[in-house]
C-alpha cells in the first residue's frame, strides 16, 4: 500500500517540480498491478476536468477496456475534491486512499468548500446561477434509453 501510496505522492511531487500542472498525483492499482496513473494537468491542457484522479480514471479505463474500475483501488496525494468524489464514485473502485487532507489543499489555495456550500444553495441563488429551461421535447432521449433494448446500465 506505502508503495503506490508513494507513487502518487511522487506524481505530485514531479508535476510542481517539471512545472506542468498542480500538486496532485493519483494511481489505480488492480491486483497489485499499476493500471492507471494520473497528475493534475488543469493549466497545462487548459482543461478544468484534468485533475489527478480523473486523469488515473481515465487512464485505467482505457487499459482496463472498462468504464468501471469494481476491482481496482485508487492511491491519491491529496483527499479528492466534490468533482472527483462524483468520478469516483461512477468509477466504483473498491477502494480510495488518499494522503494529504482537504484542509492541507485549502492551506495551499486549493480550497473546495465553497463547491459544497453551493450544493446547498437554490440553483436561482448559486455564485453561477443554474435555471431550467422548460422544452417540450426535453426528455426524449431518456424516452428513448427507457425504450431501448440495446443500452447498457451503467
Amino acid at each position: 500500500m506505502n508503495m503506490f501510496m508513494e507513487m502518487a505522492v511522487q506524481l505530485a511531487l514531479d508535476n510542481v517540480v517539471n512545472n506542468t500542472g498542480g500538486p496532485f498525483g493519483a494511481v489505480v492499482v488492480k491486483d497489485g498491478e499499476i493500471v492507471g496513473v494520473g497528475q493534475n494537468h488543469v493549466t497545462s491542457l487548459n482543461d478544468p476536468t484534468a485533475h489527478a484522479e480523473v486523469q488515473a480514471i481515465r487512464d485505467a479505463c482505457q487499459l482496463l477496456n472498462s468504464y468501471q474500475l469494481e476491482d481496482c483501488e485508487l492511491y491519491t496525494s491529496c483527499e479528492p475534491c466534490p468533482m472527483c468524489l462524483g468520478a469516483i464514485f461512477w468509477a466504483r473502485p473498491k477502494a480510495v486512499y488518499f494522503a494529504c487532507t482537504k484542509e492541507d489543499a485549502a492551506n495551499i489555495g486549493f480550497d473546495d468548500k465553497f463547491i459544497y456550500e453551493q450544493l446547498e444553495v437554490p440553483h436561482e441563488n448559486r455564485k453561477i446561477p443554474m435555471v431550467k429551461v422548460s422544452l417540450k421535447n426535453a426528455d426524449s432521449a431518456f424516452k428513448a434509453w427507457t425504450k431501448s433494448n440495446d443500452k447498457i446500465t451503467y
